[in-house]
């Protein structure tokens, strides 16, 4: 059964693809039941291989032809022109965010609760694709990803446009220990009566603190742990699967 997907388009930039991958489909059983693409969880290497071909098959008709991926680590590293990855090979280069002038190349960013950013350039001609957990957050990546992004194309952040993907929602991203993970700084994305903290509202902030202008800027409301029957949710279960993020410039 193909992978589920939700296909985002930026408004005036038809040259580049966006997919944001459902739990849905897939072949995949128990706890990374659907179509969990990651290899690093304890799922069958079979089942993500076929989940994984599943995916790019779907999208090779919307001009993707292979895709570059990194083993995320919640830093803020950023990789240009990643090499393609198949889809049976597990990888081993670190980082979370990719650049790519490449048409036809899709970024994937692999998450179960932690925010996909997907950014294009007006002209259609470069993107990237940045992973941001809440260390990504605190760590300014997706400003200082934005900012490494332009220097390596000569590009203006006015001119970029971005989308935030499934993650965690305000009501469900809980931090008990707020000053020790967050501290002052963060206080008015943070909710002291239920101790949640507006990472989609941060996530914004930092974009326009990088130069988008505020209506470049779109966001997929859609709470990961709310709707864990529709994505995958590390809060909800520690043994979860991980569904992909891909942007492109089709070919």
């Amino acid at each position: 059964m193909s992978v589920s997907y939700i296909p985002f388009e930026f408004p005036g930039v038809p040259q580049v693809g966006c997919a944001f991958q459902t739990r849905g489909g897939g072949v995949s059983l128990g706890e990374y039941g659907g179509g969990n693409i990651a290899f690093t969880v304890q799922d069958n290497p079979d089942h993500v291989i076929a989940n994984r071909r599943s995916l790019l098959a779907d999208l090779r008709p919307q001009g993707m032809t292979a895709w570059a991926e990194l083993m995320q680590v919640h830093g803020d590293v950023m990789v240009f022109e990643p090499a393609a990855v198949a889809c049976e090979t597990a990888v081993t280069a670190e980082g979370d965010g990719m650049g790519t002038a490449r048409p036809g190349l899709g970024l994937l960013i692999k998450t179960a609760d932690c925010q996909p950013i997907l950014v294009a350039h007006k002209s259609g001609k470069y993107i990237a694709a940045m992973h941001a957990g809440w260390r990504g957050n605190r760590c300014d990546f997706p400003v200082t990803g934005v900012a490494r992004f332009c220097e390596r194309y000569g590009l203006e952040p006015r001119d970029l446009v971005a989308v935030r993907g499934p993650s965690l929602g305000p009501g469900r991203a809980e931090f008990v220990n707020f000053d020790r993970e967050w501290g002052e700084p963060y206080l008015p994305w943070f909710d002291a009566d239920s101790k949640t903290m507006d990472l989609w509202g941060l996530t914004r902030h930092q974009l326009e603190r990088a130069g988008l202008p505020t209506r470049s800027i779109y966001g997929l409301d859609l709470c990961t742990a709310s709707n864990n029957g529709q994505f995958f949710s590390y809060r909800c279960a520690r043994q979860s699967g991980r569904q992909a993020s891909l942007v492109w410039i089709k070919a």
